[in-house]
């Protein structure tokens, strides 16, 4: 793939992009739009994105790119903190909500917890690959 086609891809990719959140930007204004579709559609415009971004990636720089991305993915245990210390949130009325605030996100700081070890850990495999051999 040369370099022509990747500029390519992302000048097509940009231009779905802007169009997308423009027509979104414009119909959150009037308040048309419910916020769960406003949610999703941000989301699925970050998977395009995101798609299109490591699809343009040299194979040299998938490493750092997968070692950035699992300190990235690092702040999903800044919500699981938040949903474990659910008691403390002003306004939290029931206990059964509180219940399982605190189960889904003890579940969640540990199945984050095992991505970004793991993550980490093939990322030092991969680099321990580049080592040479004493």
């Amino acid at each position: 793939m040369n370099k022509e086609s990747i500029v390519n891809v992302i000048d097509a990719a940009n231009v779905e992009a802007i169009t997308l959140v423009s027509n979104l930007e414009h119909a959150g204004v009037l308040d048309v739009v419910d916020p769960f579709m406003f949610r999703l559609s941000i989301f699925i415009l970050a998977i395009f994105i995101g798609y299109y971004v490591i699809w343009s990636v040299t194979p040299a720089l998938h490493t750092p790119l997968m070692s950035v991305t699992n300190a990235i993915s690092s702040v999903i245990i800044v919500g699981a903190l938040l949903s474990v210390g659910a008691n403390f949130i002003p306004g939290s009325a029931e206990a059964s909500d509180i219940f399982y605030a605190k189960t889904f996100g003890f579940f969640a700081l540990i199945l984050a917890s095992i991505n970004i070890f793991g993550g980490f850990l093939v990322s030092h495999r991969m680099l321990a690959m580049y080592k040479k051999k004493v």
